[in-house]
């Protein structure tokens, strides 16, 4: 019972703080879930990310059942994303009451405004946290660089590029098997 409270806990604490979506809670879920807990690996959540980018739903959901399922199986797959989607639906159910006067009130206005500044800071520092433990050889970085452009430039969807670097991953090691 203690790891479940503490995973209802961490996740809790994740989806408290989480503004901005999926990458933006990399750091929290670092801190949280790596660092303070000791529960994956860096390795493992950036593979979790992607897990949650190749299929449908909210990533910090994705990533909860993954996390959760490691440490109780089904119902730390179950506790997982009910306590990361808690906070956001709590946060949304009380401004529903008042959304009209929140949307329209200058102090709103300008509160939103910061906390957009700031979402993006922390996606961008996530984003340099993962390139840096992932890319560690020059055609990582090719890979990097080639699944960027399509997404950046030309608006692919993100799914399409994750699958299709897989596929150049399985290639890759399907032809160092044949040298060995």
């Amino acid at each position: 019972m203690k790891t479940l409270w503490q995973l209802f806990v961490s996740f809790f604490k994740v989806g408290l703080m989480t503004f901005g979506g999926g990458l933006a809670m990399f750091p929290m879920l670092e801190r949280e879930i790596i660092d303070r807990r000791g529960w994956c690996t860096r390795d493992e959540v950036v593979d979790y990310y992607a897990i949650g980018q190749c299929t449908p739903g909210i990533i910090a959901v994705t990533v909860s059942v993954l996390i959760g399922w490691q440490q109780k199986k089904v119902l730390g797959a179950m506790i997982g994303p009910i306590a990361v989607a808690l906070p956001g639906f709590l946060i949304v159910l009380g401004l529903s009451f008042g959304l009209n006067f929140v949307m329209d009130h200058p102090v709103a206005q300008a509160a939103l405004a910061g906390m957009r500044v700031a979402v993006a800071a922390l996606v961008t520092a996530a984003v340099v946290n993962i390139f840096r433990s992932q890319v560690k050889r020059w055609w990582q970085l090719l890979i990097a660089v080639a699944a960027f452009i399509p997404v950046a430039l030309f608006g692919a969807h993100p799914a399409w590029v994750v699958a299709s670097a897989a596929l150049i991953g399985l290639f890759g090691a399907w032809r160092n098997a044949k040298k060995d």
